[in-house]
C-alpha cells in the first residue's frame, strides 16, 4: 500500500474513531449491566413472577386480561400483549391514553395469563437500570436520540473497517499478537490496542451493526405498517382463513376469538404479540397477531397475520419484508440473550475488551506526541 493511501486510511480511522469513541464507550458501559438485566432484577427482587399454580391451568381469555388491566389503570387503553417464550404464564400489557400515540409515555404492566389479575408494573422508569436503559437506547431524546446513536454506530463501522485496513501494514514487521514490552508505554498500548481490536473484530462488527439496525426499529415498523395498509387497500392480500370457515371458532368480535382464528390458520405457531387496531404494528381496522416459530432460529423470526375481529377473516399482507427480517434477527444478535447465561458472560467479556480498545485508542491520541505531529 502506498504511503499516501496509508495516510488517508489513517486519517479516516483517526477521525471516525475520535468522533464516536465517547458515545460508543458510553454504550459499552451501559450495555454491560443490561446484558444481565434479568439476573439483576431477580437478585434485587425487582422481577415480577406469576404465582405457582398446577401445571396445565387454563389461560384466561385475553379480553378479560385487557379488562382487568383497564380496571387497574383507568383512563388507559391496551395497545399490545407480549409473551416471552420462557414465561408463558405472564402477559406483558402495554397501555396508553390512545392507540395512536407515539408510545413515549406508555405504561407497561404484567398480568397473570391464567387468572387475568395484574401482577404489577416493572420499575423501568426509575433506578439504576432505567438510567442505563435510556442512555443506551435513546439518550433520553426519543427517536432523535436513537438516530443519533445509530449514526455513531455507523462511524464505529467505518473506524473498524479502516482499522482492519491499517492492521496488515502495521503488523508487517511484527509477529501476530506481539506486544513490545521493551518499548515505551505508548508503544505497548498501541500493540495492545491492535491486538484486542483484531480479537474483538467480528463481535464488535456484529453488535455494532445490529445496534445500528435496532435504532431504526420505529421507522422500520412504520414502513411495514404502511406497506400492509397499502396491500390491504389494493386487495393484495392472501386469505388464510375465510370468514365463513367451518374449522375455526365463529367470529364474535372478541379479541380471544380473533387470536384463536389466527392460530387455526397457522397451526404449529405460537403467539408472540397481539396488537390492537390503530397501533404502530397493526392497521386501523385489523388486529395484528405476531406469531413465532418453534425452533431456536425461527422463534426469533415472526410473521404478522391480520384478522378482522368483526368477520374473523385472517389475512396475510404479503411476505415479511427483508428489512423486518433484518431487524428481528439483529435483536438477539445484539443482546446475546438467545444462548443462556454462558453466552451472556461471553458477551460481557467481549464488551469489556472493547472498552479497553476504546480507552486505549483515546490514550494513544492524547499521547500522540512528536510522532503524530510529524505526520
Amino acid at each position: 500500500m502506498q504511503a499516501v493511501t496509508l495516510r488517508r486510511w489513517g486519517w479516516v480511522h483517526k477521525w471516525s474513531s475520535l468522533i464516536c469513541t465517547l458515545f460508543i464507550l458510553m454504550l459499552c458501559l451501559t450495555g454491560l449491566p443490561l446484558v444481565f438485566s434479568h439476573e439483576i432484577d431477580h437478585l434485587t427482587g425487582n422481577e415480577i413472577e406469576a404465582p405457582a399454580m398446577p401445571e396445565g391451568t387454563p389461560r384466561a381469555p385475553v379480553d378479560r386480561v385487557a379488562a382487568k388491566a383497564v380496571e387497574a389503570y383507568p383512563g388507559l387503553v391496551p395497545l399490545y400483549f407480549f409473551a416471552e417464550e420462557d414465561a408463558p404464564d405472564v402477559w406483558y400489557v402495554k397501555l396508553d391514553t390512545r392507540v395512536d400515540t407515539d408510545e413515549s409515555a406508555s405504561t407497561l404492566i404484567l398480568s397473570d395469563a391464567r387468572t387475568a389479575e395484574v401482577l404489577g408494573a416493572p420499575n423501568i422508569d426509575e433506578g439504576f437500570m432505567s438510567v442505563m436503559y435510556r442512555l443506551h437506547v435513546d439518550l433520553y431524546a426519543g427517536l432523535a436520540g436513537k438516530l443519533f446513536l445509530g449514526f455513531m454506530g455507523l462511524l464505529l463501522m467505518v473506524a473498524i473497517v479502516s482499522g482492519v485496513v491499517l492492521y496488515a501494514p502495521f503488523m508487517r514487521k511484527l509477529r501476530f499478537a506481539e506486544v513490545r514490552q521493551e518499548r515505551t508505554a505508548r508503544t505497548r498500548w498501541l500493540d495492545l490496542h491492535n491486538l484486542l481490536g483484531i480479537v474483538t473484530l467480528v463481535w464488535a462488527m456484529a453488535v455494532g451493526f445490529t445496534g445500528v439496525i435496532n435504532t431504526w426499529a420505529d421507522l422500520i415498523f412504520q414502513a411495514w405498517q404502511a406497506e400492509q395498509v397499502a396491500a390491504l387497500q389494493a386487495g393484495e392480500t392472501r386469505v388464510l382463513l375465510a370468514a365463513d370457515a367451518d374449522d375455526a371458532p365463529a367470529a364474535d368480535g372478541s379479541l380471544q376469538t380473533a387470536v384463536d382464528r389466527v392460530l387455526a390458520a397457522a397451526p404449529g405457531m405460537a403467539v408472540a404479540m397481539i396488537a390492537y387496531p390503530g397501533t404502530l404494528r397493526a392497521t386501523p381496522e385489523h388486529v395484528a397477531v405476531i406469531l413465532r416459530g418453534d425452533t431456536p432460529l425461527t422463534s426469533r423470526l415472526s410473521q404478522a397475520l391480520l384478522v378482522d375481529p368483526a368477520d374473523g377473516a385472517v389475512l396475510e399482507a404479503g411476505p415479511r419484508p427483508w428489512y423486518v427480517t433484518a431487524l428481528q434477527l439483529s435483536e438477539p444478535l445484539h443482546f446475546g440473550d438467545y444462548g443462556g447465561l454462558p453466552l451472556k458472560i461471553l458477551w460481557a467479556l467481549l464488551d469489556i475488551l472493547t472498552i479497553v480498545v476504546l480507552g486505549s485508542g483515546l490514550y494513544l491520541w492524547l499521547k500522540r506526541g512528536a510522532t503524530e505531529v510529524r505526520t
